[in-house]
């Protein structure tokens, strides 16, 4: 199992490049099931979720060409398996998006239950809720869910009683080649949602009100192909932003969305970080001083994106003063919290809010990665301890960083990949 060495003490100064994101490539992906036609999907990131996804596509006899940029040709109509296996679902959540779309263009879908990160309870309930509403007839059993329709899909107000991304994109695309109009309130604002419903138009769908909790779709007999670009990542933009604030270095982000970042970029601005943004670049200075603390509320976009939760907790642990985060989204988010503290940290938790005391400095400790954004914080911890860090299971790290120890040296990172 590959590890991560960082060696501590450097500031981070630079320009990177930001990949495509994954939270969006994936449901993008599964969109092309829903075309007649090929379809062409660009900016897709190097990532273990998306190589699964691409898989999944594969054994279901869906024909792929794949460039060496990992721009990615589909053509769904060659599919001869209706089938997603455990095997490949269980490694990721995100499987569950293929549901929807093969049901709607197919007729018939056998996804199996869902795996994926440890972090908390993320029920399916509500896309089956949503599809049955729609007419399908759906049984749960054996791990699977079994989904069919006679004939297609039918339109109908869905009320969402929590709000899920995943939901709202599995929904929105059955949805798009539904009979009649299906609105979806209380829906998810993220903008990777967004993002989905401009691929869906682009490919002749009628999806209208992505980006607010109505969300009106009027279903098409049939979709067209489309070349299509994924968003670029938001959440590595955040992440590479905190490792130069942890750092009171200065870094320069390129081919990203400053604009879909705000509540990060607040709270940056909070802990003393001068930020410069453009349309397609955003910039970080601390002028050479240490963060100060922030406090912290999770909450659904377009508030403070639970998916940075752990690496401000790495930044309030080095910074001046004591901050809160509150975890409101999932139950099991703090794990990475006991490793800080290995490192030296001054973190006490009470249910779901970490008090966090900033202290000088951190050291070095083999720690270990218990999910994909705690993985992320241990990293940044490292950046700044005093001696080495040990980062095991990063596999964690490899579903949602693209080269990151690459990007990190071209910062100015002391920090190598052990090959197991």
């Amino acid at each position: 199992m590959d590890k991560l060495i960082i060696t501590g003490g450097a500031s981070l100064n630079g320009e990177i490049r930001i990949s495509g994101s994954k939270n969006s490539a994936l449901p993008v992906l599964a969109a092309t099931l829903l075309c007649d036609e090929k379809m062409r999907v660009c900016n897709l990131p190097h990532l273990q979720d998306i190589t699964t996804m691409i898989e999944l596509l594969g054994q279901m006899g869906v024909d792929l060409i794949i460039d060496d940029k990992l721009n990615l040709e589909v053509e769904a109509n060659t599919i001869k398996e209706l089938h997603a296996p455990y095997e490949l679902v269980k490694t990721m959540r995100a499987s569950i998006l293929v549901l929807g779309p093969m049901l709607a263009h197919f007729g018939e879908a056998h996804v199996s239950l869902p795996g994926g990160c440890a972090i908390g309870s993320r029920p399916v309930d509500l896309h089956i809720h949503g599809l049955r509403a729609m007419g399908a007839d759906i049984e749960v059993e054996n791990g699977y869910i079994h989904a069919s329709v006679k004939g297609r899909l039918r339109g109908a107000r869905i009320v969402l009683e929590t709000v899920t991304v995943t939901g709202t994109e599995n929904l929105m695309m059955a949805a798009a080649l539904a009979e009649g109009q299906t609105i979806l309130e209380n829906a998810a604002r993220e903008p990777e949602v967004v993002d989905l419903a401009e691929c869906l138009n682009r490919m002749g769908a009628d999806v209208k009100g992505a980006g607010t909790d109505t969300i009106v779709i009027n279903g098409r007999d049939r979709l067209h192909g489309c070349d299509y670009n994924v968003i670029p990542d938001r959440i590595e933009t955040g992440t590479y932003l905190v490792a130069g604030a942890i750092s009171r270095g200065k870094v320069k982000l390129k081919q990203t969305r400053p604009d879909i970042l705000d509540a990060v970029l607040l709270k940056l601005e909070e802990a003393g970080a001068h930020i410069a943004t453009g349309d397609d670049w955003v910039e970080l200075d601390m002028k050479g001083n240490r963060p100060r603390s922030v406090n912290v509320r999770t909450a659904p976009y377009p508030a403070f994106p639970t998916d940075m939760q752990a690496q401000f907790t790495a930044l309030n642990a080095v910074a001046e003063g004591t901050g809160t985060i509150i975890e409101t989204v999932f139950e099991n988010r703090f794990m990475h919290v006991s490793e800080l503290n290995r490192m030296g940290a001054q973190i006490s938790l009470e249910g779901n809010t970490a008090i966090i005391k900033g202290v000088e400095q951190l050291t070095g400790a083999p720690v270990m990665a218990t999910d994909l954004r705690a993985s992320a914080g241990l990293v940044l911890a490292g950046l700044v301890a005093n001696g080495d860090t040990l980062v095991d299971r990063i596999y964690h790290i490899d579903r949602g960083y693209e080269c990151i120890e690459e990007k990190l040296q071209m910062l100015g990172a002391t920090i190598h990949r052990i090959p197991s």
